[in-house]
């Protein structure tokens, strides 16, 4: 596509709520890892994608993308949560034409999605996309607002950035844009969950 904004998959949480000794991202799914599932449907869209990570995390992110599509972030820089991280995605790729934020996850969120969502970016400020009237992910912003994008910081994520600007919703079929693992259920929800089919044409309407 001609519009190409750059995917950034925030991945330097700590995942307290999933417990056990190994990180949510590391657990096993669809022949992969939670997050290299996600990173495979980010990847397919061919947009760029950067990976913000933490130290714990780097081996896993650098055995899937390259290290230019990494940012590893020290200890008290990946503690300061979502907001922090989306900012520094952001900051790493400020020449991008919009970024759309996408959890590491969420690996469930098909390329279809994530491209209907880019397209939209062209005419809005905030896109988001959103299944049976629900919001989820990815969120994208317009590059516009890099200078507040870039301010970001602690768990509260980019929520005041899209509050302050009228945001455009995608409808899609892809039920994988509510679904994020936080516990031990919710990844054995979407291990359960059946594959929604890939959305080469997702119908989009203003929400």
């Amino acid at each position: 596509m001609r519009f190409r904004p750059t995917i950034v998959v925030p991945a330097a949480g700590r995942g307290s709520r999933f417990g056990g000794t190994q990180h949510k991202l590391e657990q096993p799914f669809d022949g992969l890892t939670v997050l290299g599932a996600t990173l495979r449907h980010a990847i397919q869209t061919q947009l760029p994608v950067v990976v913000v990570t933490s130290e714990a995390m780097a081996p896993l992110v650098a055995r899937l993308v390259a290290t230019r599509d990494m940012v590893v972030l020290g200890a008290a820089e990946a503690a300061r949560g979502m907001g922090y991280s989306i900012a520094t995605g952001v900051a790493e790729r400020s020449g991008a034409p919009g970024w759309l934020v996408l959890p590491g996850d969420m690996p469930r969120v098909q390329p279809g999605t994530l491209l209907a969502v880019a397209t939209a970016l062209e005419q809005h400020p905030v896109v988001y996309a959103q299944h049976k009237g629900r919001r989820g992910h990815p969120v994208g912003f317009a590059a516009e607002l890099y200078s507040e994008l870039i301010l970001l910081d602690n768990d509260d994520g980019a929520r005041r950035v899209v509050a302050r600007y009228p945001a455009f919703g995608v409808d899609v079929e892809d039920a994988g844009v509510l679904m994020d693992v936080d516990t031990p259920a919710d990844l054995e929800a979407l291990q359960a969950s059946s594959h929604t089919a890939p959305m080469d044409s997702p119908a989009a309407s203003r929400s």
